[in-house]
């Protein structure tokens, strides 16, 4: 599927993927500049890391998208100086260089040990949002790293809706001509089987008739 992917709009401007999975959130929203919700709810977010340059890393691009919402789509660019912004103002430890394997690292506790790692992403009204991932120590919660996002712009989401529309249609039709590839061969091979795995997906059974006495 390499023709397919190649067509992400993420790539177009020479991004290269570095981390593409999906990470549980917790999304609470922001009704004005003090007031947070307490209490939000727990989504599985696709979270898409790009990097820009090859041995000298010039910019780093956090995109975050969902399965069950087409048009939630926010971005965070980070450039050298918008990191040694971050570094100043959170007390960070790493360099710029190191920043996307701690990055990677944080997004993958949030996966392994939910429990102790949360990510909670806060949205507000005017289209920004806040990634914070926090670590329960049991006896407080401490703040790890803070992200600034953007909800990207309407044409951003509409080239990205497309792709996944596109995509999905590519890839069907990929695996119906693959399919019609092994009919043709068992076919040849073996004629009756193939009218016995025919039988069977009609009426839903299972092809080989295994698990049945």
């Amino acid at each position: 599927f390499k023709a397919v992917d190649d067509m992400d709009p993420s790539l177009a401007d020479g991004h290269r993927i570095m981390y593409d999975r999906e990470v549980p959130f917790e999304l609470r929203t922001q009704e004005s500049s003090s007031k947070v919700h307490d209490v939000g709810t727990l989504e599985g977010v696709k979270v898409k890391v790009l990097c820009l340059g090859e041995d000298n890393l010039l910019s780093l691009r956090i995109e975050l998208s969902s399965e069950s919402d087409l048009f939630f789509h926010f971005c965070c660019n980070i450039n050298y100086n918008g990191f040694r912004q971050l570094q100043d103002e959170q007390k960070l430890m790493c360099e710029f260089k190191g920043f996307a394997s701690i990055l990677l690292k944080m997004l993958n506790r949030c996966i392994k040990e939910p429990q102790s790692f949360l990510a909670v992403l806060i949205l507000t009204s005017d289209g920004n949002a806040v990634l914070e991932f926090i670590q329960n120590m049991e006896y407080k919660f401490v703040e790890l790293l803070v992200l600034p996002f953007k909800e990207s712009p309407e044409y951003i989401i509409r080239q990205h809706i497309s792709y996944r529309y596109n995509s999905l249609r590519s890839r069907l039709s990929m695996m119906q001509s693959r399919l019609q590839d092994v009919n043709a061969l068992v076919k040849i091979k073996n004629p009756s089987l193939l009218m016995q795995l025919q039988r069977s997906s009609q009426s839903g059974a299972n092809p080989l008739g295994t698990g049945t006495l």
